[in-house]
């Protein structure tokens, strides 16, 4: 398997000193650079593109998630901090975990381990146009769902809804993040609420799209088209 690389950030210094103790005692692991200062740490991260970024949250003149926000690509990121307030924000981001210090090696063995998993399932949607299954986070939890068993995506501003047939899953992002990430996936847009995947339509007419399960969906004006474009 091939390395993780890691940049680690944190104006203290003995919490550079144990990340990169921890770091040596794991395998596939390469921690690249350790940064006091959040600003030399986002200069360096600009030009050069990690895996994942270990971050403190209170730091001089940039916080980590000020920092994370003016990345121009999305890291994985794990947070170490002895902060706790931060921890529904952090999750918000979309990060791998957040840990309390002062932190324990098993502990942060099993999220750097975590961070693998991520890397791994990221890579492979990458190298491949279509997979059968998607990946995203719930809950505070990474769910890993077969295409055959999504119905339709559902915007309700902020957040989507993932309909299954035995479960629904609300997750924070909107409707056009979810279009592009999975563009290529093939979901089509069909309302300005409503995605579907495109081999479960079943048939459409002016006003509805039908599934093949007999589910039966609005057909926005605007994306009649399309959907007509993408399906002859």
């Amino acid at each position: 398997m091939a390395n993780l690389t890691i940049v680690s950030v944190d104006d203290e210094y003995p919490a550079l000193q144990l990340i990169q103790k921890y770091c040596e005692q794991i395998e596939d692991v390469e921690l690249l650079k350790v940064f006091q200062n959040p600003e030399e740490a986002l200069e360096y991260l600009r030009e050069n593109r990690v895996d994942l970024v270990i971050l403190d949250i209170n730091m001089p003149y940039i916080n980590g998630i000020e920092l994370l926000h003016q990345l121009p690509y999305q890291p994985l990121c794990i947070f170490l901090t002895l902060e706790t307030q931060y921890a529904v924000k952090a999750f918000e981001l979309d990060v791998v975990h957040y840990l309390v210090k002062p932190v324990d090696f098993e502990t942060f063995r099993k999220a750097i381990h975590k961070a693998k998993d991520f890397l791994q399932f990221k890579n492979s949607a990458e190298l491949q146009k279509k997979e059968d299954f998607i990946m995203f986070k719930s809950n505070y939890v990474m769910h890993k769902v077969l295409l055959d068993d999504v119905r339709w995506i559902q915007g309700f501003g902020e957040y989507i809804i993932l309909v299954t047939p035995l479960k629904k899953y609300m997750i924070l992002e909107r409707m056009s993040n979810f279009e592009e990430k999975y563009q290529n996936f093939g979901f089509i847009r069909i309302h300005k609420s409503y995605i579907v995947l495109s081999s479960h339509i079943g048939s459409y007419d002016s006003a509805h799209v039908y599934l093949k399960d007999g589910e039966k969906l609005p057909l926005g004006r605007t994306y009649k088209n399309s959907l007509k474009a993408y399906l002859n």
